[in-house]
């Protein structure tokens, strides 16, 4: 008996209804909020997940440390853990945030805000991009914003990236989305 909700195999039918979570929200619902206009992919969760692993080691080692009766020594794992799981959820929030008040990419450790009246232009574009955000760059698609009379924008998405590689079609269904958003905002 097959499982469909199970495994990533699923019709282009029954991905749909995400499809339509990525578009501007109908005039009832909080513009306002920030929400992104995709869903973190495989490799960014699984970084995330290895990373919330190893604080939890490191948590139970300290607690193993705390009832050796080394105070200093716990205290130090659990400042380390306590570090790494915060890492981790700032992996897990960095990407492009979208909102009626203008556009957020957010990085590891910073992050950017530009109002919809600065964007003159939002489109996709061919370019070497870097692989999972590592130095090395690869031919690929990126999504690029092109601002008013300031300094270009970095690349927002790129289908080489953490979020998209290996997945064509999400690359292809966040950058309408993030065009969607230019278009009705945009003034």
């Amino acid at each position: 008996m097959p499982l469909p909700f199970l495994t990533a195999d699923r019709d282009a039918e029954e991905l749909a209804p995400a499809a339509g979570a990525a578009a501007p929200p109908a005039r009832d619902e909080d513009l306002a909020r920030w929400r992104r206009p995709y869903r973190p992919g495989p490799w960014r969760v699984g970084v995330t997940a290895l990373l919330l692993l190893l604080a939890s080691y490191v948590l139970f080692a300290a607690m193993i440390i705390a009832v050796a009766g080394s105070l200093p020594g716990a205290g130090i794992c659990v400042a380390v853990a306590v570090l790494v799981i915060t890492l981790a959820v700032r992996l897990v929030r960095a990407g492009v945030w979208v909102s009626e008040h203008g556009l957020r990419h957010v990085g590891l450790l910073s992050a950017k805000t530009v109002p919809w009246a600065e964007v003159t232009a939002v489109r996709t574009a061919q370019q070497p991009v870097r692989w999972l955000g590592l130095p090395r760059t690869v031919q690929g698609q990126a999504v690029v914003v092109e601002r008013a009379g300031g300094s270009p924008l970095p690349t927002l998405v790129t289908d080489h990236g953490a979020d998209f590689l290996g997945r064509p079609q999400a690359f292809a269904m966040a950058c309408d989305a993030v065009e969607g958003w230019a278009a009705d905002f945009r003034r």
